[in-house]
């Protein structure tokens, strides 16, 4: 059987905007009374400095659209984003639009028909035979089941699978008349818009994907929420989320480590999901990871923001370009069910 490998990783964001101007500039004025000087102290904890947005609401206030046209609007944007991601990941991985024999494209944040995966197909030249999988409303840890999805595809056939996660949250601000409560000042201090791509391979130099595993809690299924409303996409995000997560995390990727005859202290890269300050803080007390353990996630919330699917590969791109890049990495990431995935990797070549 061939033997998975992630040959090759591209990444796209849209500009950017300090998190201070974001709040100067719009949010400050977005919310009011009370909610304000809470909404205050939350965008000053966020752990976030810097945010990409491909609608900025410096620019643009889009809080008052239905969702039919920012569906619309989610199409324009995500094409050419998704399109520079997936162009880089083939070149870095050596391969051309042809030669891909699954694609598959996350997405939480928009939808159309035909969807991203046939509008970008047809853009880049992939072959008629190809065949395509659309992940939407997994959320932030929808990058992982959908690395598991390629794996299995190049394992069984033989042949290259693409990974597209595309999510544009700037999309989703909320009208400043619907109600407020800290969930949603949580949502808008965090998201952020971004696309990464990710090439996998039979054999080769690269990250060879050893097991893909998951855990949902389903007693806790209202804790993290996406609805959508005529007003666009409505975040539910309770503050349980790092308590459900205290409960589940160190078993899961103990069982996965056990499994392949390896423990946490033999893990030299972690690819953690940042959904938030606190997610991190719990991750590595559980694990018991030293204080560095967790820099590549923490900068990258503090660089680009929670921007839902793409974040998980946007740390391992971060990783893999180090200096000295790890050897051995597990990726965590989490959302609604409430669910946990990891997967393990292992360098070679």
């Amino acid at each position: 059987m061939a033997v998975p490998v992630i040959a090759g990783l591209g990444t796209a964001q849209p500009p950017s905007a300090l998190q201070d101007e974001l709040w100067e500039g719009f949010f400050s004025r977005h919310f009011s009374g009370t909610t304000r000087s809470l909404a205050q102290r939350i965008f000053a904890n966020s752990g976030v400095t810097r945010r990409q947005a491909a609608v900025n609401p410096l620019l643009e206030d889009v809080s008052d659209w239905p969702t039919e046209r920012r569906m619309r609007r989610y199409q324009v944007e995500a094409l050419p984003l998704g399109k520079e991601a997936v162009g880089r990941a083939l070149t870095a991985a050596g391969l051309g639009a042809g030669d891909i024999g699954l694609f598959i494209v996350c997405s939480c944040t928009g939808y159309a028909t035909p969807g991203l995966d046939i509008l970008l197909a047809r853009d880049l030249g992939m072959a008629p035979d190809t065949q395509r999988m659309f992940v939407g409303h997994m959320g932030c840890y929808a990058a992982l089941p959908g690395l598991g999805a390629a794996s299995d595809f190049v394992t069984a056939r033989g042949r290259p699978a693409l990974l597209l996660c595309a999510e544009l949250t700037s999309l989703h601000i909320q009208p400043s008349s619907a109600r407020v409560d800290t969930q949603q000042i949580v949502s808008h201090a965090l998201f952020s818009d971004a696309a990464v791509a990710a090439v996998v391979m039979p054999g080769g130099p690269g990250y060879v994907m050893r097991e893909v595993t998951s855990i949902t809690d389903t007693s806790t299924a209202d804790h993290m929420t996406w609805d959508v409303t005529d007003a666009g996409f409505r975040m539910g995000l309770s503050p349980k989320v790092p308590q459900v997560l205290s409960r589940h995390v160190r078993g899961l990727v103990d069982d996965l480590l056990a499994r392949h005859g390896t423990t946490v202290s033999e893990v030299d890269g972690w690819a953690v999901h940042p959904g938030g300050p606190r997610i991190l803080n719990v991750v590595e007390r559980e694990l018991a990871l030293p204080p560095q353990a967790l820099a590549a996630s923490r900068a990258t919330l503090d660089e680009h923001g929670n921007c839902s699917s793409p974040t998980v590969l946007l740390i391992l791109d971060r990783l893999s370009r180090a200096t000295a890049a790890p050897r051995r990495i597990v990726m965590l990431a989490f959302g609604p069910g409430l669910t946990l995935y990891a997967v393990l990797l292992d360098r070679q070549g």
